[in-house]
């Protein structure tokens, strides 16, 4: 088999990919744990975990087993068929969410867009909405996924932009503002969709509370509140669900990333038989959702970060991240924010646009991605020990310091 330069391959990608993406410049051809390696042999720490979908690590062993094991003897049946992994993946995820149902789906996108027809569904047979007529209220600077459906509500330029007509039937208001969400709700109001934290706003993590005061507006109102916890689930912000700071519990749990433990694209919303039973079969459904190989993953997925504490170590390690980050007391940063392993740095406008930051890490062996131009984000896989952060830290310094 040809072997490429990372050059070679980049140039590649540009010439027959389309240019939905801008990559930073490094060629990633091996991975383990938190290191990955580009086809010259350059080794680096993985700062972005794919967007929190390799919390566990890559290729993390028990994962790969359970892949390569189902993989010997069946793969696929779509759901005209029962087949022997998806009992099991949905008693598993229901014990771990506490709802009583889960839908399987296969991407975070595919997730957003159940919950939506389900808050919906739920809206006009249950709460008795006029047909047509449910609204659901969202907030600016979402990042839910790019269907149709979902960049509608999007307040993102680049996302929204050129792809109208746009879906009706949301309300979008300000994040981290109560009082706003209290003024959209009216009779047709069916639901509230929120991210316990805003991942790709760079780590918006708004007031202690938030959460909590949301499950109160959606309960005085018989509104169902799903929170997407795509990005921030499976113990990346110190707990395995991030709304469990608040102490509330979702209606709807919307997941992905990481319940594919990085190898495989798994899915599902979780709730109630009160909410999930307004479906019936033919309302919706995925050829590959519920699939056995991505089942045996995403049990697997789920063993590894309950067996191997990986949420007390989100919170003890990135408290420690984030201590160092302040430390350093740099005059380009204006903010550090975050929970968990979930950390964003807000330079200074004044510093100029994050993508130079990020390349100039990428020279000293750390990958970390920018966002909104001017924000770092640090989310490294879940396994990370202290003295590997110390390590990056001290790159960290020479770049940002």
């Amino acid at each position: 088999m040809t072997s490429y330069s990372s050059e070679q391959l980049m140039q590649m990608e540009h010439t027959y990919g389309a240019h939905n993406y801008h990559p930073l410049e490094v060629v990633i051809s091996k991975a383990e744990g938190i290191w990955v390696e580009d086809p010259e042999g350059k080794r680096y720490i993985d700062m972005l975990s794919a967007y929190s979908a390799v919390n566990q690590g890559h290729r993390h062993p028990a994962i790969i087993k359970a892949l390569k094991d189902q993989a010997d003897v069946l793969t696929l049946t779509s759901r005209a068929f029962f087949n022997d992994k998806w009992p099991v993946f949905a008693k598993k995820l229901c014990q771990v969410t506490g709802k009583e149902m889960i839908l399987p789906m296969n991407t975070g996108a595919e997730a957003v867009e159940t919950a939506i027809k389900t808050i919906r569904k739920w809206g006009y047979q249950v709460k008795g909405v006029e047909q047509d007529k449910a609204e659901i209220i969202v907030f600016e600077e979402n990042f839910h996924g790019r269907t149709t459906t979902i960049v509608s509500f999007s307040t993102d330029p680049i996302a929204r932009d050129f792809y109208g007509p746009y879906t009706p039937g949301f309300k979008i208001v300000p994040y981290n503002d109560l009082e706003a969400v209290k003024r959209a709700v009216n009779k047709n109001t069916v639901g509230i969709l929120v991210e316990p934290i805003q991942g790709e706003a760079g780590v918006n993590v708004p007031d202690e509370g938030y959460m909590k005061g949301l499950r109160e507006i959606a309960d005085e109102n018989n509104i169902l509140l799903a929170a997407d916890e795509i990005q921030t689930g499976f113990c990346r912000t110190g707990k395995l669900f991030c709304y469990m700071h608040d102490g509330i519990v979702p209606d709807i749990i919307i997941m992905g990333k990481a319940l594919g433990g990085g190898v495989f694209p798994v899915s599902a919303i979780a709730a109630d038989k009160d909410i999930l039973g307004v479906f019936e079969p033919g309302s919706h459904g995925s050829t590959f959702g519920g699939n056995p190989l991505g089942c045996a993953v995403a049990i697997a997925s789920i063993d590894v970060l309950l067996d191997e504490n990986l949420a007390e170590r989100s919170a003890e390690l990135g408290a420690y991240f984030m201590d160092r980050l302040k430390e350093m007391n740099s005059n380009i940063i204006e903010l550090i924010r975050g929970k968990g392993l979930f950390i964003g740095v807000v330079l200074k406008k004044s510093a100029g646009k994050a993508r130079q930051y990020t390349t100039k890490l990428k020279e000293k062996g750390l990958l970390c991605k920018e966002t909104h131009d001017w924000i770092i984000r640090f989310a490294p896989p879940l396994v990370i020990k202290k003295e590997e952060i110390d390590y990056a830290m001290e790159r960290i310094r020479e770049v940002l310091g």
